[in-house]
């Protein structure tokens, strides 16, 4: 047995050495801009950090770590990234020896006419064996399959990596977006009180005969406006404490509040180049993982037009007599070495390799529009943020000059320069500013997380452990 045994294994050696079919990949050239249209500041590494901790707001910071650990989206994500790993073994081990045993007995009857005269027609025979079987990867098809395969456990890594980075800036933009329609309701529920207020009084300047029912019927309006208000900002509160909730993997509720809005600071704009994007936006990542795959797999349908080598082996034992399968004497083995490889079938495995060339053609096509997408969208990012805080500081200065105005009109109103007209519309006004300064305040935020997501999340591996390459 040793002397049939040592050539096979010579020839393992030899067929191992061999080199796969196929090309190693190798990232494709990409053209890329210098930096960006505008400039995103002088934030360093900021966009790898935690940057959500920036605004300084413990709640915040706590709902966030919430929905790392829970969002269902990030927990599907996570089974998905198991999923691949487990087909990665699966394809992994058929590189390996497969050993199995088997154990087996059986009774049969010959025909007399067959036999001797006298023999016995009945016959048991029972018997044990383990058996093992390596096909030999000499042109690199298992290879590349458990490339391809590996491949595709990165890729669905990165997209856990993508739900991850959306939870988490979804989170914040909401939170901010609460807490911007949580001081909508204060400036409409103060304005409400204070128009109320002012009703009473010329109610009761009306019964005096001091003032007309025409203006007492402004003052109203003026109230009522504001009472309209308050119940669709609660309405939209409520919504986006509902969507805050599903974000944290729970039922829909309410949520506890931090520090408010005009309390917030302002993180920087983070800063890098456009080189970045390629070593941290997971979309980017998934989609060369997914040109890494379907390269592999071109290497793997290329050499289907190759031979397969095989070894199997059996031992074990065989006997007529349950008592005598352990006996030595009973003992059996066998070794086989097999060949195989297409000689015609038919455009089978042509049609394969050029299936697996489109597929390589459509993923390095996928991976180019990855990249300019992920370009458009910082270079969009830092335009609305520059954009949002330029319209966040017009708003600023309107709602002070709208506040003199208002002032200085129910001035004159109770100098009796002028009619309540002027103080109703200098008041509408005053109102509407103060609603809009607060959503573009809001704006101003969400536009810079939208940065922070457009750059990528460096912090995910930090915040949600993964897979890494070589794993």
């Amino acid at each position: 047995m040793h002397a049939i045994l040592r050539p096979v294994a010579l020839m393992c050696v030899g067929m191992l050495a061999a080199c796969a079919v196929g090309t190693d990949y190798e990232r494709p050239p990409v053209e890329l801009p210098p930096d960006w249209r505008m400039d995103g500041g002088a934030a360093g590494e900021l966009a790898n950090a935690r940057w959500w901790t920036q605004f300084d707001d413990p709640v915040l910071d706590e709902l966030i770590a919430m929905a790392v650990a829970e969002n269902l989206d990030i927990r599907i994500a996570a089974a998905r990234v198991a999923e691949f790993a487990g087909a990665l073994e699966a394809t992994r081990s058929r590189l390996m020896p497969q050993v199995g045993y088997g154990v087996s007995a059986g009774r049969s009857r010959t025909s007399e006419a067959l036999l001797p005269a006298g023999a016995d027609p009945y016959a048991t025979q029972y018997q044990a064996a383990v058996g093992a079987s390596w096909q030999l990867d000499l042109f690199g098809r298992l290879r590349r399959e458990s490339e391809a395969a590996q491949a595709r456990v990165y890729a669905s890594e990165q997209g856990r990596r993508g739900v991850i980075l959306s939870v988490v800036t979804s989170v914040a933009a909401t939170y901010i977006t609460l807490r911007a329609f949580d001081r909508q309701l204060e400036i409409a529920q103060e304005s409400a009180e204070n128009f109320a207020q002012t009703l009473e009084v010329f109610e009761l300047r009306h019964a005096q005969g001091v003032v007309s029912r025409l203006e007492v019927a402004q003052v109203e309006s003026q109230y009522q406006q504001a009472l309209a208000a308050i119940p669709l900002i609660e309405g939209r509160i409520a919504a986006q404490e509902n969507l805050l909730s599903i974000l944290l993997g729970r039922h829909p509720g309410p949520i506890v509040r931090g520090r408010a809005l005009a309390d917030l600071p302002l993180p920087p704009v983070p800063a890098g180049l456009p080189a970045a994007l390629l070593e941290q936006r997971p979309d980017v990542m998934q989609a060369e993982q997914g040109l890494v795959a379907a390269n592999a797999d071109l290497g793997a349908a290329q050499a289907l037009y190759f031979p397969d080598f095989t070894i199997t082996g059996t031992i074990g034992q065989l006997s007529a007599a349950a008592g005598d399968l352990l006996e030595s004497a009973a003992r059996t083995w066998a070794v086989n070495a097999a060949l195989a490889g297409p000689i015609f079938t038919g455009g089978a495995i042509s049609g394969q390799v050029a299936s697996a060339e489109a597929a390589k053609e459509g993923a390095l096509l996928a991976y180019q529009a990855a990249v300019l997408n992920a370009l458009r969208e910082v270079n969009d990012a830092l335009a609305e943020t520059r954009a949002s805080t330029d319209n966040h500081a017009a708003l600023l200065r309107r709602t002070a000059a709208l506040q003199d105005y208002a002032r200085l009109a129910r001035m004159r109103f109770d100098a009796g320069a002028t009619s309540f007209l002027e103080v109703l519309f200098a008041d509408n006004e005053l109102f509407a500013a103060e609603l809009a300064a607060v959503t573009a305040s809001q704006a101003r935020f969400i536009s810079l997380i939208q940065v922070y997501k457009a750059m990528g999340g460096g912090w995910i591996d930090a915040a949600a452990p993964g897979v890494a390459p070589g794993d």
